[in-house]
């Protein structure tokens, strides 16, 4: 994170391996994209994007190692952070928003490192057959342990992006500007994540799926480009 009386005083090289950390696992947290050049054979418009991964899937392969690549590199970036770059002002509040959201982006990091560990074994928005399995109870102990892994992910990478962005807010870290770009990229998140539970509710009850690939992959994206700012302010450690 940046600028407080905390980060201020941490030797460049920490500051720098911290945000390219970030900045890498945050590319490769993008490699869904991918999918606009790939023959995914997968809707970009109505499907999950963890679905690209699943074991059934001709990149599959490729996904996961990507996505466990980056679920690693975040994690480390944010483990860095939480020992080195944590905020120790004297307001307790700030302290331990800031301790708190770098803790939130370990466990995401974690979770999405897990993520590619416990894939889903097919494609149940496309294929009728695996939806049915699905319903029945009929996939893989790791078809179903990977709905929970991915709801830990976005949780935790909610509350790093929330209570990161409140405690660079709070200690006046950054510009302006770029406290404002945080905050925005918060918000159309937190747009996103209940725009994709709205889906998957619909999609469950049988109701379509309400633009689900569009709302999920926003909410990734968010994450990402939130990353980045964050591996920036964690770089120039400008002070108000």
């Amino acid at each position: 994170m940046s600028p407080t009386p905390r980060d201020a005083d941490a030797p460049r090289a920490v500051r720098a391996a911290v945000a390219a950390l970030l900045v890498l696992g945050a590319a490769l947290y993008t490699s869904w994209a991918l999918e606009a050049v790939l023959p995914t054979g997968l809707s970009p418009l109505r499907t999950y994007v963890s679905e690209l991964a699943a074991e059934d899937q001709p990149y599959g392969a490729f996904y996961r190692a990507v996505d466990f690549a980056a679920g690693v590199l975040v994690c480390a970036g944010a483990a860095v952070g939480l020992v080195r770059l944590r905020c120790r002002t004297a307001v307790p509040r700030v302290r331990a928003l800031s301790a708190l959201g770098w803790a939130g982006l370990v466990v995401f990091g974690a979770a999405t490192a897990a993520d590619a560990r416990l894939p889903l074994s097919c494609a149940p928005t496309v294929d009728a057959a695996c939806l049915a399995r699905e319903r029945a109870g009929l996939v893989p102990a790791t078809h179903t342990a990977h709905a929970v892994s991915s709801a830990v992910a976005v949780t935790g990478a909610l509350v790093g992006m929330v209570l990161l962005t409140a405690a660079l807010r709070r200690a006046g870290a950054g510009g302006a500007r770029q406290r404002t770009v945080l905050t925005v990229l918060v918000a159309v998140e937190l747009a996103a994540t209940v725009w994709t539970l709205a889906a998957v509710f619909a999609f469950d009850a049988g109701h379509g799926t309400w633009g689900l690939g569009i709302g999920q992959r926003l909410q990734v994206l968010m994450i990402a480009v939130w990353l980045v700012c964050l591996a920036w302010l964690v770089l120039v450690r400008r002070r108000r």
